[in-house]
Parts: C-alpha cells; sequence; structure tokens
C-alpha cells in the first residue's frame, strides 16, 4: 500500500478506536452516589444566661469652673502706684497677699487730721466732764463735748478704712484669671482691676438624665451642712493631657436642685480638692478643662447582663429553645451602655440567647448551634462505624 493511501486509513482508524476505548472504560467506572440537596438551618452563636449582682457606673461631662471667683474692683479714687509681680494671668498669690497699692497719699493725710481732731475733741470732753463735775457747766454742754468726741473717732475710723483699701489683697490663696489694669493707671471706685479665683476647690457641674439619677444616690436639700455640701458618690475624673490619659478623684458635693427647662436634666456638682496640687503630688487639672466623669452608682442585685450587640430594637432578645428554635422575646432593661444591656425581667437564668445578627427572624425559626452540629457528627459517626461492621 502506497505511504498515502496507508495515512488516510490508520489516522480514522486511531480516532474510532480511542474513542471505542472511551465508551467501553465507562462502562466499567463506578456510579456516582446521587446527593440529595439539604438545605442547611442558619448555624448561631449562643449565650446561656447568668445572673448577677453589678455595681453600676454613671457617665457625664463637664467643664472644670473654680468654686470661688472674685471680680477685683477699686474701692477708692486714686493712681495705682505699685503691682505685685505676681498679678499676671497665671500667677499664684497667697492669702492676704497685697496684689497692687492705689496712691495712699490723700488716705494718709486724712488719718492723720482725723488722729489731730479726736486728740482736740478729747481735750475738749476731759474739760467739759471736770467742769461738769464741779458744777460750772450745764448738762447739755457736757453732751455736746460727747457726741463731738464721738463724730471725730469715727471719722478717724472711716479714714483708717479709706487707708486700708489702697492696698488690694484677698483672704484667699488663689490665681489671677485676667489682669485689666496696670501701673500708673487712675482708678474710681468701681473700676475693674483683675479677674481671681480661690485654688482651694474647683467644681463641674454633671448632667445627669432622669434614668441616672435612679442609680445615683444624690444628697438633696435637707443633707446640705453648714459648708453648702455634702459628701455624696465618689466620681472619676479623666481627661487627655500631653497625649496622655490622665484621672483625678473627685465627690459629688450636691445637687442643684432644679430640672433644667431646655435639656430636661438635673446638674449634680462635683468638687475637686487642691485641682492645681499645690499642697500635693498629682497632675494638676486647670481650670476650663473639659473631663469625662464616671460615677459610682447603686448596686443591683438579681440582673442579667447580655452583650448589647444582642439586643433586637431596645427591648427584645432572640432566646434558642432546647429545639434549636428562635423565640423572640421582650426583656425590662433597665439600663445599657456601649457594650452591655441589664436585664431584670423577661429571661431567666440557663436560657440562651443568640448573638448572632439574624436578618428577619420568625417565631419557630430552626437553627443550628456549635453543639447541635457537633451532636450531629457524632451521630454520624457512630452510624458509619456500625454499617463498617
Amino acid at each position: 500500500m502506497k505511504p498515502v493511501y496507508r495515512k488516510f486509513v490508520l489516522i480514522p482508524g486511531i480516532i474510532v478506536g480511542a474513542a471505542a476505548l472511551s465508551i467501553g472504560m465507562s462502562q466499567f467506572r463506578p456510579e456516582q452516589p446521587k446527593r440529595d440537596d439539604e438545605k442547611l438551618d442558619l448555624l448561631v452563636e449562643v449565650l446561656p444566661l447568668e445572673v448577677s449582682t453589678e455595681s453600676f457606673r454613671i457617665g457625664s461631662q463637664g467643664t472644670v469652673r473654680p468654686r470661688t471667683q472674685t471680680v477685683l474692683s477699686a474701692e477708692v479714687t486714686g493712681s495705682i502706684v505699685s503691682i505685685s509681680p505676681k498679678f499676671v494671668a497665671g500667677g499664684v498669690f497667697g492669702k492676704g497677699e497685697v496684689l497692687m497699692r492705689v496712691d495712699p497719699t490723700n488716705y494718709t493725710v486724712a488719718v492723720d487730721k482725723a488722729e489731730a481732731l479726736v486728740k482736740q475733741r478729747q481735750i475738749e470732753y476731759d474739760g467739759a466732764r471736770k467742769l461738769l463735775s464741779q458744777g460750772y457747766r450745764a448738762e447739755s454742754e457736757f453732751a455736746s463735748a460727747a457726741a463731738a468726741l464721738a463724730s471725730a473717732q469715727a471719722e478717724l475710723v472711716s479714714a483708717g478704712r479709706n487707708l486700708e483699701r489702697t492696698f488690694i489683697r484677698l483672704p484667699y490663696e488663689g490665681m489671677v484669671l485676667s489682669k485689666d489694669t496696670d501701673i500708673g493707671q487712675f482708678v474710681n471706685p468701681g473700676s475693674q482691676l483683675g479677674v481671681t479665683f480661690a485654688t482651694d476647690l474647683a467644681e463641674v457641674r454633671l448632667p445627669l438624665t432622669d434614668l441616672d439619677l435612679a442609680f445615683v444616690d444624690m444628697p438633696n436639700a435637707a443633707e446640705v451642712t453648714e459648708t453648702g455640701s455634702v459628701d455624696g458618690p465618689k466620681v472619676k475624673l479623666s481627661a487627655v493631657q500631653k497625649g496622655e490619659h490622665v484621672e483625678w478623684d473627685a465627690q459629688i458635693v450636691r445637687s442643684e436642685g432644679v430640672v433644667d427647662e431646655r435639656s430636661r436634666v438635673t446638674y449634680a456638682v462635683a468638687q475637686i480638692a487642691d485641682p492645681y496640687h499645690l499642697h500635693s503630688e498629682g497632675t494638676p487639672l486647670p481650670i476650663g478643662t473639659f473631663v469625662a466623669a464616671s460615677i459610682s452608682g447603686s448596686t443591683v442585685l438579681d440582673v442579667i447582663r447580655i452583650p448589647r450587640t444582642a439586643l433586637r430594637g431596645s427591648n427584645q432578645v432572640l432566646i434558642v429553645d432546647d429545639e434549636n428554635t428562635i423565640e423572640i422575646r421582650t426583656v425590662d432593661v433597665i439600663r445599657s451602655d456601649n457594650r452591655y444591656a441589664y436585664v431584670s425581667g423577661g429571661v431567666s437564668a440557663g436560657e440562651r440567647i443568640t448573638t448572632t445578627a439574624i436578618e428577619a427572624p420568625v417565631n419557630g425559626m430552626p437553627v443550628r448551634t456549635a453543639e447541635s452540629v457537633a451532636e450531629a457528627d457524632g451521630d454520624e459517626q457512630i452510624a458509619s462505624r456500625v454499617e463498617e461492621d
């Protein structure tokens, strides 16, 4: 056979043989078992509920303000002749320390005149009394001399008080907030000289809602002592300073006793002792700092704490019963925060809730849990072993 004819016969023969071989092998291939399409229930995570005792902390915020703040005003007329180097914004001064002085010349002269007048009136009074005792003066003349002496003494007290007012000082240790005058400036009574505040105590007004007040043991007006405060709940203040989280101890000392008409909150006042730590160790808490506050609240028995993410809406949870079906349950939430919700009723200890988000749950919806899956896998392994035996 010629090579050309051989090629035309050989190639179709190879193709036909390969097809026959493929068909023959497929006849001996074992048949794959058919699997029924099984629709698996949703796999969820569950959390068993437990009863606990919770001590709540109430969050709030506010700005640190001085408890005592003074607007300094001149009480006499004159020029400022001296100013303490501490009388600058941020300057710290001691109790009774002279911060500035008004020109005392006129007031010193007034004191000298008043002293001289008192001496003269004293002599006249002594003479009138002596003559009255000898019968040479009338009772009315003696009374007039006594009145003149009393008037002169009063003038001396007034002149001395005006001289004392030329010294500008305060009855507390404090800090200068602002300086509104300087040396050489002429002032009149009422002229503003500056603003100062005491550094012994600072205060923070903390807004609390009606729900917050249910968990805070607030002092009432009848408990306030003569100092205007009472020992209330402890407070932890916090803020970021120089990139670091810093905390300070404080204490609620009173409530303002009224409800704000616009915000419907009640303000509690927390006090901080020695905020600048002038007499103690610690990080200063400057006036004007915005702080977060954590207030020690009341302790509640027999509550159930659940993750906040497990709460649907405001008061619903998804219960997984013993048959692994869903039950939508309404619960009594007494308080919640960013992490947890605290429940006092509607569920019991030992019940299970799902923490998995379910888009459209309905009552009776079947689900799978890790426990049920593990049990099912165990049953399958036992069945397969029985079949093998």
